[in-house]
Parts: structure tokens; sequence; C-alpha cells
């Protein structure tokens, strides 16, 4: 009988070697690898200098030095302790980044000095440890020749933002606004994905950015992505249960899961937070504050109870259009926010309504003359008390009438065209309350209603956006037809021959035609212009 065949895991060393130069991200990784190491070895600060012409780089740190050279060059093998590695899980190949990106390597530490061909070393060449010119000095000093590390000085201030330990670039501290012993906001809280600092807990300038640490390296944005946020919150994940990818960290072992579960601790953490403001901030600064941090983070219940309403809810109304873009320049914020004994003793009114339409402008007009509150109800969650109070209106709750008609004609603008009702008076009726509008057109389902006060025009600019189908705003059209419907109410509503017709004259400017100048004609005019007659009579 034939031997079955059998297989086994084999390593190509050489391939291992050879293919190992690619496994770094970028060559800015180099700089990221050793800065970790001398925080392993305990550093209280890192020395990096770093001169681009002669493609030269130094780190010098005062950490507990090496114990043994050999695992510098012995990969995927860690010479960290026992605790380290049960903490962090390095890999062993980070300083053989340093191999593949320099020519030439020296590492001098504890009075030793290993002077590194780096080709050679990678054709397994000797590389003999002698004692040091030096001496005996602190830490550990790594002095790289032939690096490429082109534009460093702009990528090593992102690289150290979160960095725990200082780092001294070129003679110049590098700020690490992002550390957990820097000084900023409310300081680092522990949760169970580490230490979390957010932005806004003390002001309530929150932010959805989160930027994400592990071992003092920020993990979650690429590194193309260099335009920082001050106002991000800031994770430090426990290295013991998150995992980044091999070698150089730069991205999160299974990224989903992780920034998941860093998003809940911060909802969470958020939580906390915000239910010790609602308990030592008066009600109206506490809403105030952080109305918009438990929007943010989906907490408005904890707004169920508070005898306060958030004031960017609520909005009062000037005379209501149509906007192309939905800025709602017609609406303008309360001075102070409503309480829930002003709300619920009816001196102050809250309404709901559908967005301004041909179809809801009668509402919108009605809410405005009985001074009502536009109220963003849908925000609030369900439990909230404000709802048994809020008034709702739709384009089916109003009826409206022309009140003293006087005339009915068209509008044929530019843009719009509508039929038009000039009246003394526009009444409005809806659940047995009655306004009568007599300084302010109304625009409702195609038809101008135009009372006696009213001559600007503007009732158009509630008729439609004069947007279209591409969604051009048409400004001009809209000016046009404003002056056009002005105009329309001015023709329609003239009652004195002569003054009509002199103010008509004066906008043909017929002092402008030397041929006109002097002369004298007789005008009839008929009920059509086929039957006017005029005539010269010199």
């Amino acid at each position: 009988m034939e031997k079955p065949m059998e297989i086994q895991v084999r390593i190509n060393s050489e391939g291992a070697l050879r293919n190992q130069r690619y496994a770094f991200t970028d060559r800015f990784t180099l700089v990221s690898e050793l800065l970790q190491n001398a925080r392993r070895a305990g550093a209280t600060l890192i020395e990096v200098s770093h001169d681009e012409p002669s493609r030269t780089l130094r780190v010098r740190d005062n950490g507990r030095g090496l114990g043994d050279f050999q695992k510098l060059l012995t990969f995927h093998e860690s010479g960290w302790d026992q605790d380290l590695q049960r903490q962090e899980q390095p890999f062993g190949v980070g300083f053989s980044k340093c191999l593949y990106a320099s020519t030439r390597c020296i590492v001098t530490s504890g009075g030793l000095e290993a002077d590194i061909d780096t080709a050679a070393a990678l054709a397994h060449a000797s590389v003999p440890v002698r004692p040091s010119a030096v001496g005996v000095h602190p830490g550990t000093i790594v002095e790289l020749y032939g690096v490429d590390l082109e534009g460093l000085h702009r990528r090593i201030g992102p690289m150290c933002r979160g960095f725990p330990v200082p780092v001294e670039f070129n003679g110049r501290l590098i700020p690490r606004p992002d550390a957990t012993d820097a000084s900023n906001g409310d300081g680092f809280h522990d949760t169970p994905v580490g230490a979390v600092r957010l932005s806004g807990s003390v002001d309530g300038r929150c932010s959805v950015r989160t930027r994400v640490y592990l071992q003092g390296f920020c993990v979650n944005r690429r590194p193309s992505h260099l335009d920082e946020h001050d106002d991000s919150n800031v994770v430090h994940l426990d290295p013991a249960r998150h995992l980044a990818r091999l070698p150089d960290r730069d991205r999160l072992i299974d990224e989903d899961t992780q920034l998941k579960a860093v998003d809940e601790a911060v909802t969470h953490l958020w939580r906390r937070i915000l239910l010790h403001r609602k308990g030592s901030l008066p009600a109206a600064e506490f809403v105030e504050t952080f109305y918009g941090a438990m929007h943010m983070w989906k907490h408005l219940d904890l707004l169920d109870d508070v005898p306060v309403l958030p004031r960017v809810l609520c909005d009062t109304i000037t005379y209501p259009v149509q906007e192309a873009f939905p800025s709602r320049d017609f609406m303008e914020p309360l001075a102070s926010a409503p309480t829930r004994e002003e709300v619920e003793s009816g001196r102050l009114r809250l309404v709901s309504l559908d967005a301004p339409s041909d179809e809801s402008m009668a509402d919108w007009m009605l809410a405005w003359s009985l001074k009502m509150v536009v109220f963003d109800a849908h925000v609030l969650g369900p439990g909230h008390w404000v709802h048994a109070h809020v008034r709702e209106l739709s384009a089916r709750d109003v009826s409206v009438r022309a009140v003293g008609e006087t005339l009915r004609t068209r509008l044929e603008g530019r843009w719009l065209w509508a039929d038009v009702v000039l009246c003394e008076r526009v009444r409005l009726e809806a659940g047995g309350e009655t306004v009568e509008l007599e300084e302010d057109g109304l625009a409702h389902e195609g038809t101008l209603f135009i009372p006696a006060g009213e001559c600007s025009g503007c009732a158009v600019q509630q008729a439609s956006d004069f947007v279209d189908s591409d969604g051009h705003w048409h400004e001009d059209d809209m000016e046009a037809d404003t002056a056009m419907l002005a105009e329309l109410i001015h023709r329609m509503r003239a009652s004195d021959p002569v003054s009509t017709l002199r103010a008509m004259l004066e906008r043909l400017n017929l002092e402008r035609f030397p041929v006109m100048v002097g002369r004298t004609f007789r005008l009839s005019v008929g009920p059509s212009p086929e039957e006017h007659v005029l005539e010269l009579l010199g």
C-alpha cells in the first residue's frame, strides 16, 4: 500500500525576509515604531532629529535601554517582559522597518553599540556588538542613514497628537492635545473600551467625530486625512482588549465591530455625564447648554420631565413665504426658552405646521396672526409633556374667505400665473378661532387674496419658491412678478382717472421724446385697446 502524502507548515525564511519590506503601510511607520519602542522601554522623553538633505534620522530616549541586542534582529519574537506582552501583544517586527528603510543603522544602549549594514544583516551576516565610544548613558539611541522621510516635519505632529510620552522634534516639543495627560475639557473617563474624553462635556459643544487611539497612535483615520478637529471626542483603547493590524497597527482588526463598541461607550458615557449635569444645573441652563448633545447622542428622553423647552425648537413667524432654500429667514428665535407653566397656562401657544407651500400658507398666516410659536414637536420623544399642548394645523383645517370682494382678475407674470382677488379683508377660520387679514396678502390654492392694505406684491412669494426642476432659483423672475403684482394692484384700485393717467405718463417718460414735447392730445379710453381714440390737437 502506497504511503499517503503528508504536508506541513513551512516558512521560507528568504522569502519572508524579502517580502517583509512590503508589510508596512508607509515610510513614516519607521518613526512610529521607534517611538513605540521608546515608550515601551519606559521613556519619559523622546528626542527625534531629522535632516532631510542628508537623509539621516536620530531617535534618542531616556528609557531602560536594551537588555539583549539580538532581539533587534530576531523577527516575530518579542523581547519585552511578560507583563507588557500580555497587555500589548507586541509583534516583534517593528525594528525590522529600520533594516528595510535605511542603508546603515547604529544602535547604542547601555554602553554598547551595534553598527548594522542593513543589506548585509538581511543577508544573515553577523553584526558585532562593541563597547560604545560615548560610554554608558540612559536609554537608547538609534541612528539611521539613507532614509527617505520627506515631509516628516508635517506628519510627526499629527502622529504624536495622542502619544503618551513627550516628544521633541528637532529641538521643539510637539503639542499632544489628545494625550491622556493633556489638560483639555473635562478630562478622561474610564469606560469598558478604555479612556474617553468627550468634546462638549462642560460647555455642550459636542461633536459626532471621534479620534480613536491604540498604544498612542490614531487607528481610525487614513494617513492622508490630516485635517484634525480640536472638537473631536478622544478615545484611548485598552490595549489588552483591542487589537490592531500587524505590523504597524494603523488599523483595528475587525474594525467595524471595535468602532461600534467605541460608539456605544461614547453614547453611554454621554448619558452618565448628562444625568450628572441635569441634577446639578438649573433646568434652563441644562437645556440651553446640553440640548445639542442630547439630540446628537440620542438621549432626548432626559428632557421628558424638564419644565423648560429647548429654545432652538421654537420660532416666531414674520410674513411667511416659500423659500428656494430651507433657511427660514421669515422665522425668528425666541429670546428665552419657554417654560412649562407658560405653555400649560396658554400664555404661550405652540403650533406644528407643514412646510410652507401654496396649500399650507393659510395655516402659517393664521398662526402668525395669533402670535403662535412654531414648535418642532416631532424631535422630542413620545413621553415628553409638551405633546399634549401643541396644536397641529394642516391645509384641511383652515377656511379662507374674501370679505368685501371688489374685483377678480388674473396675474400673468414671467413665472407665476394666478387668479387675483381684491377685497377689503381676508378671513381665516379654524377650530372656532377667526382672524382677518387687512394689510397682508395670502396665496392659497392658486389664488392670491389681496386685502385693502396690501400693495407690495409680496404674495407671489407665498405662491411659489421660483425654483425650476433642476433646482435653480430664478430670483429675477421673482422680483419681476412681485413688481408686476404690485402694478396690477395699483391699476385695479385706481379711482381718480386724472391721477391714474398722470402716474402712467410718469412711468412712460414722454419728455425724453422730442417729438412729443409741447404736443396736445385728446384721449378717449374704450373698453378694449382697439376702441381707444387718440387725436393730436396741436
